[in-house]
């Protein structure tokens, strides 16, 4: 990596914006141990001519939430000829999209919780309480209520009592246009990363998630000390297994590449109950992607150094 010069995108103006910084920093450090020379490009109106005039070999993306997910940055990446680490703007903008991810997952029949996605203006034109009414007919009780799009829990909910539905869908509202209401599964959350770095998917272990609060929202996400991990999940082998298959199917599914990362629940029967997928995993100190990284002996600077490799052999 002596001869490589990376360009690590972080910040933006994201609701997810110091996330994206602690990623920035801890991935920056981390290739520049493996012996790299890295920028730390805050992303504002001044990105595209600094990559013309100080073209870096290739750009790594850490930014959470809006354009570093949405395929945005992906697109400017693209138009510009610029090697990225990471999934296409296509495939980011089905998976940022929330409800048509899960329809795909649906469709080639990988288990994804029933669900309802509805914009504000539903809500406003046909009556909150008739809507939320039939929301709880079809879906039951708890639900989960998130934004149809977004990361870090921001906005997310269990509801346990129909009294509580209408403040927490003003609370998804302040995040996004639409809530997505999910039949609340019990269980063991699971994340399960996937990199590519030889040309095939590689399945890491299964992070076990055990909030101490109960809920895995922005707070335990990324608080110190607020959340237990175990990896490996502490699952029997065979569910292990299926964990990691449906991860791997999905990652393929989507049109996902480089690093991604799946989060789900492993229900009482030991079914995966996949919730989402992310193109741009969190890379903090209490982040999933590098504890998975840890447990199969992977150094996190390596890692992205042969991403890196990747994106400019792509190219």
């Amino acid at each position: 990596m002596t001869d490589r010069i990376v360009a690590v995108l972080a910040g933006g103006l994201s609701h997810e914006r110091e996330v994206s910084l602690r990623s920035g920093r801890r991935v920056a450090g981390s290739l520049r141990a493996a012996g790299a020379t890295v920028f730390e490009w805050d992303v504002d109106s001044s990105l595209v001519e600094r990559l013309r005039v100080e073209r870096p070999d290739a750009v790594v993306i850490a930014l959470h939430g809006g354009e570093g997910e949405n395929g945005a940055i992906q697109a400017v990446l693209e138009l510009l000829g610029v090697p990225f680490v990471g999934t296409r703007a296509p495939a980011c903008r089905r998976v940022w999209d929330k409800p048509t991810a899960k329809s795909e997952l649906r469709r080639a029949g990988l288990d994804t919780p029933d669900w309802v996605a509805l914009p504000h203006a539903t809500f406003r034109e046909l009556g909150a309480r008739s809507v939320l009414d039939a929301m709880v007919d079809k879906l039951g009780l708890p639900l989960m209520l998130k934004p149809d799009q977004g990361g870090s829990a921001l906005g997310a909910q269990v509801v346990t009592t129909v009294d509580d539905l209408p403040s927490v869908m003003v609370s998804c509202l302040a995040y996004s246009d639409t809530v997505l209401a999910e039949r609340f599964i019990d269980g063991t959350e699971v994340a399960v990363a996937v990199v590519e770095t030889d040309g095939e998917p590689q399945v890491l272990p299964p992070v076990e998630v055990e909030p101490l609060g109960g809920v895995y929202d922005y707070t335990a996400r990324y608080t110190p000390g607020s959340t237990d991990f175990h990896c490996p999940a502490r699952l029997a082998p065979d569910v292990l297994a299926r964990v990691q298959d449906a991860a791997l199917s999905a990652h393929r599914l989507l049109g996902l590449r480089d690093l991604s990362r799946m989060d789900a629940v492993v229900d009482a029967d030991g079914n995966v109950q996949i919730l989402e997928l992310n193109v741009s995993p969190g890379l903090t100190d209490t982040s999933l992607l590098p504890i998975a990284a840890a447990a199969a002996d992977l150094d996190l600077g390596d890692l992205f150094a042969a991403l890196v490799d990747v994106a400019v052999a792509r190219a």
